[in-house]
């Protein structure tokens, strides 16, 4: 039996935390530059979220696909979970059920995570390690590649990723926030966000294969600078982008991921630093969950009436009574990291663990 690393398990809290600070703001329009999006090319420390969270789904399947090495491919439970969390992305979508079906946003985070999952799970089981490596390198080439099959490739409203997006889901269905149809979750935008995950089951399986935590940092931090550089110089042909999940993106992502990894098990295992790490493990304990939790807090918070208001900007406007707007903003985020740091520690103390 595989040897969990704990490591991951911190990374994976961390990341889990983060996803619900950026996520929660108190209010949209007051927020810090770093807790933003790039609006279009670049990269924030908020567009590294997303990819380390399914960085690490990829590090979980390394011990949940151990057993299924060299046996028939479990069609039945890939095929079923990968069902379920796109369904459950989806009615996160139309919460609270009461807007028109014309209209509801098909592809978010959770269905990216289940096609993601699906495409990689079959690789993993289907082809050697080594040649995972591989085809990750054909795959970000060959999506490069499809990607300057049209004219304006990296533009947002001419790219391919948008247009087979609108082709096969229509224009109704797609995310909206960038003044046209485009959805930052699109289905041809799923074979880079795949290598990311291939990225965490191959960290796995390396950290295992090390003897020392010397040879784990040293092995990180090399693959990191190789990755931010390759990363950084491809930008200037194919720009980091987050919202076409572009191959330099999954590269200076991937890099930063295994920096963050290299820096944690310095700290842990190297300097035997045990202070502050014990939260993160407990948050990312039931990760999916908590993360479908927090959604729906968020979204049910803002149909709840107060006044002539919600309780969202109920509770917003009652910080900003005490601080100012960004910072009200941030102490909301703060106290749905907080709240959700309660959920996981119960979660755990009862030793209640919920797959997804």
């Amino acid at each position: 039996m595989q040897r969990r690393e704990r490591s991951l398990d911190i990374f994976r809290g961390l990341t889990l935390a983060a996803m619900i600070l950026v996520n929660t703001p108190g209010s949209w329009a007051h927020i810090y530059a770093p807790l933003k999006h790039a609006s279009w090319h670049g990269l924030t420390p908020t567009d590294l979220i997303f990819p380390f969270f399914l960085f690490i789904v990829g590090a979980a399947m390394f011990h949940s696909m151990a057993r299924y090495i060299g046996q028939p491919i479990p069609w039945r439970r890939i095929i079923k979970r990968t069902v379920l969390l796109f369904a459950i992305g989806v009615a996160l979508n139309i919460y609270p059920f009461t807007g028109d079906p014309e209209h509801w946003r098909i592809m978010g985070v959770l269905q990216r995570i289940a096609l993601a999952y699906c495409a990689g799970a079959i690789l993993i089981l289907t082809l050697p390690r080594q040649a995972l490596w591989y085809v990750s390198g054909a795959m970000l080439l060959g999506y490069w590649g499809l990607l300057l099959l049209v004219d304006q490739p990296f533009s947002l409203e001419h790219n391919l990723v948008r247009q087979v997006d609108l082709t096969l889901l229509g224009a109704s269905h797609l995310y909206q926030g960038f003044g046209v149809a485009f959805d930052p979750e699109g289905l041809l935008s799923t074979i880079p966000a795949t290598v990311t995950l291939l990225m965490g089951y191959l960290t796995s399986a390396l950290l295992s294969e090390q003897n020392t935590a010397s040879d784990k940092c040293r092995r990180l931090l090399l693959a990191a600078i190789a990755a931010l550089a390759v990363g950084y110089l491809w930008d200037a042909v194919f720009p980091i982008n987050k919202a076409l999940w572009s191959s330099s993106y999954v590269l200076v992502t991937t890099g930063y991921g295994w920096l963050v990894l290299s820096a944690i098990i310095y700290l842990l295992e190297i300097r035997q630093q045990q202070t502050g790490f014990a939260w993160m493990e407990i948050y990312g304990t039931n990760p999916l969950f908590v993360y479908v939790l927090a959604w729906l807090y968020a979204a049910t918070l803002y149909l709840i009436p107060v006044g002539d208001t919600t309780a969202y900007t109920a509770l917003y406007d009652t910080l900003n009574n005490l601080l100012s707007a960004k910072n009200a903003s941030l102490a909301f985020a703060l106290l749905a990291v907080l709240l959700f740091y309660v959920v996981s520690h119960v979660l755990y103390k009862r030793r209640i663990f919920i797959k997804l």
